[in-house]
């Protein structure tokens, strides 16, 4: 690892793209939907349109954060994803079902913030903010993967999940772990996301061995600054291998059980979405393909380079063996 002393390539808007040429036809996420059916069947396919109207900034309250670059995770072969277009093209069903909820999102409260991490586990532990900002930081560049067969490449920071899995040592009963997402109907008002019919808080889950894999990741930062809101301040999960819902935002609880707990999407409809939910491009979505994606592009404006997918995003030499 060396320190980070490296150009800001989420800044350079040159580089060569194509147009937008995908998802023009979902342009409303729920509309006029009723029922938990009609939710379940459309509420992935979200808007992808992103906003920047407004007078917000969508990367208000950041701060610098000091870390170091890990050298195996730089990603050299795709473009980084422009820090500002990353920042206004999100999903975040608590507060909305379009790409454009960054402004919604700023009502996520994350100072202070408690995670409490227990179940089957030998020392149950509570961290605030400070503690997350504490662990030794590095930054990492992974490629990210949406379920709607859009793609990003984003320089994440944090630090690996086996840090908590070291800290508060599961027993051998535990086999699985639910992450709990941060819910208030207060707060998070996404519009049509209300129901009574939905499960939230916003839960996922891994399998243990998933979550001590080399690759894990709870990012507290992002482009060399903290977390926005829209992006799962303060602590989020990244899993780089899984589709992108699997990356649970605004982490409030971890829990180790010792059987698959329910999530969020799966329990919506486990038909079209997995609990493990790998990125495989020859298992498609049961309404579209997943051979291709779609790359959002670097720099400021809204472009598209369609590529196609590499199994487990391009991770297999580290995954491939948790599902041999």
């Amino acid at each position: 690892m060396v320190l980070i002393r490296i150009p800001k390539p989420w800044q350079v808007i040159d580089q060569p793209v194509t147009a937008e040429a995908a998802f023009w036809g979902r342009r409303k996420f729920m509309k006029s939907m009723i029922g938990l059916g009609a939710i379940a069947a459309a509420a992935p396919l979200t808007a992808c349109q992103a906003s920047t109207q407004g007078k917000r900034d969508p990367l208000a309250g950041v701060q610098d954060l000091n870390a170091v670059a890990n050298a195996n995770f730089r990603e050299g072969d795709r473009p980084i994803t422009g820090r500002q277009l990353a920042a206004t093209y999100n999903n975040f069903y608590e507060f909305g079902g379009t790409k454009s909820i960054w402004q919604n999102a700023q009502a996520l409260p994350t100072n202070p913030w408690t995670l409490n991490v227990g179940g089957l586990v030998k020392n149950p532990t509570t961290y605030g903010l400070e503690d997350l900002l504490n662990f030794p930081l590095e930054e990492r560049v992974y490629r990210f993967r949406c379920v709607e067969a859009w793609a990003m490449v984003v320089p994440w920071i944090g630090f690996p999940m086996s840090r908590i899995l070291d800290a508060v040592e599961p027993s051998s009963d535990a086999k699985y772990v639910r992450f709990t997402s941060y819910y208030d109907s207060e707060v998070t008002k996404g519009p049509g996301l209300r129901s009574s019919f939905l499960p939230w808080p916003y839960t996922e889950g891994l399998r243990i061995e998933e979550m001590a894999n080399d690759l894990a990741f709870f990012a507290v930062g992002a482009y060399g600054q903290t977390l926005p809101k829209q992006h799962g301040a303060p602590i989020r999960m990244v899993v780089p291998w899984k589709y992108g819902f699997k990356g649970a935002k605004s982490v409030v609880g971890i829990e180790f059980v010792a059987e698959q707990p329910a999530t969020f999407w799966n329990t919506i409809n486990g038909n079209e979405y997995k609990f493990e939910s790998n990125v495989e491009p020859d298992v498609p979505h049961p309404r579209w393909s997943q051979a291709t994606e779609r790359l959002v592009g670097p720099g400021s404006e809204f472009s598209w380079e369609q590529q196609p997918t590499l199994l487990y995003n391009g991770y297999a030499d580290y995954v491939a063996d948790l599902y041999a």
